[in-house]
């Protein structure tokens, strides 16, 4: 039998494989930052538009640009009707993740320049794509049940245009500005699964799309993307403020993990969570129903004292703890929680692939090839010979 070996299974933790000039992530201090500047200060002064322009462009815009800008995302916001005609063959309970994973490949059937393989061309299909998938997960979404899709209104923003496509109503300034908000806060995590997924793609020289799709594809995972919608169930398997302390205690004792609290990266409270949170307070103030704000801030104490009492030492809540709530109170369904992430976070991966494909400092992309150790030694130091069929045991 062949010598047991250790099975290394790293993750990539730790390891860097580039350099970045979009977003860093300083774990122990608990900060954010895009392009320089802190993600609170963005949160509070910038739209989510201003925030796509620094992704993709490196600065902030003037007048003229955001003008520009939004008009090139109004102007790209409606999907091939072909497109339409082909989410309505899906079968209804598609899960919404699996849909929006196949839109970027169709859309590049539809795209004539999409192996054009510039950095203009990039950042166009960029725009595209960020314009695109609220249009996409609206459709579907009205689809599934029956509806009409909602025609873009090219008189509202990128956030707002979104809710009413969704819901067919024009949401009011306030609720707008706490989705764009959101918006800016999922817009780039650095090199998070999905981004890396988006880099190690298109370093093949792979297109924008593709890139994307497989973006799209990671983030559907409940450990990344998927993570929102998991404490939300958790929520409402608790139903009350007073049943947090028992359920936090039964699962616990059961090995089971509170979703929402602790972080890859961060050591202390995620910046993003603290943007977060009052907004959930407002948010259910405005529909006269607290109850998941109040459920989420008991499960942060009762979780963040279990732990300290079993593990000697403090976790904090991490922005899925309050987008959750943030979420269900704006009247989204919980499957589509992840899909609003992606709607968010494209604008980062489109970053992403035209710096990994155009950076300066890189202008060929260097192929992503990790290396592995192979411990399948089955015939011991020797190869194995091969076994016709009739001898096989």
């Amino acid at each position: 039998m062949a010598e047991t070996r250790d099975i290394i299974n790293t993750g990539l933790r730790g390891v860097t494989v580039a350099s970045t000039r979009i977003s860093n992530v300083d774990g122990e201090a608990g900060k954010l930052i895009y392009r320089g500047y802190p993600i609170q200060d963005l949160a509070e002064n910038a739209t989510f538009e201003e925030i796509v322009h620094l992704l993709l462009y490196e600065k902030l815009p003037t007048n003229q640009e955001l003008d520009s800008l939004q008009q090139s995302l109004i102007e790209e916001r409606a999907v091939p009707q072909e497109i339409i005609e082909a989410l309505k063959t899906r079968p209804r309970d598609s899960q919404p993740m699996d849909i929006l994973q196949a839109a970027p490949p169709m859309l590049a059937n539809h795209d004539p320049e999409a192996r054009t393989l510039t950095e203009e061309n990039a950042r166009d299909i960029g725009i595209k794509l960020i314009a695109k998938f609220p249009t996409v997960v609206a459709a579907w979404q009205r689809l599934r049940h029956d509806r009409a899709p909602v025609d873009p209104d090219p008189e509202l923003g990128h956030a707002a245009n979104f809710l009413y496509m969704l819901t067919g109503t024009r949401p009011d300034e306030e609720i707008a500005r706490f989705l764009d908000i959101c918006l800016i806060l999922h817009a780039d995590h650095t090199f998070n699964a999905s981004t890396f997924a988006a880099r190690e793609v298109c370093s093949t020289r792979a297109h924008m799309y593709s890139a994307v799709a497989a973006a799209v594809g990671s983030l559907s995972g409940e450990l990344h993307g998927g993570a929102n919608a998991r404490v939300m169930q958790t929520l409402l398997d608790i139903g009350s403020p007073e049943a947090v302390e028992d359920y936090v205690t039964r699962l616990l004792d059961q090995g089971g993990k509170i979703m929402g609290l602790g972080h890859a990266v961060y050591k202390t409270l995620d910046p993003r969570a603290r943007i977060l949170d009052p907004i959930s307070r407002r948010l259910g103030e405005r529909i006269n129903d607290s109850t998941w704000y109040q459920v989420t801030k008991k499960l942060e104490e009762k979780g963040r004292e279990a732990f300290q009492k079993r593990k000697g030492k403090d976790i904090y809540p991490n922005v899925d703890f309050f987008s959750a709530s943030v979420y269900y109170c704006l009247g989204i369904p919980i499957d589509l929680f992840t899909p609003v992430f992606a709607i968010s976070r494209v604008s980062g991966w489109a970053a992403h692939v035209i710096e990994e494909q155009y950076a300066e400092a890189a202008p060929k992309p260097v192929l992503y090839r990790p290396s592995a150790e192979y411990v399948g030694e089955y015939c011991g130091p020797e190869e194995c010979a091969f076994v016709p069929m009739d001898q096989r045991k």
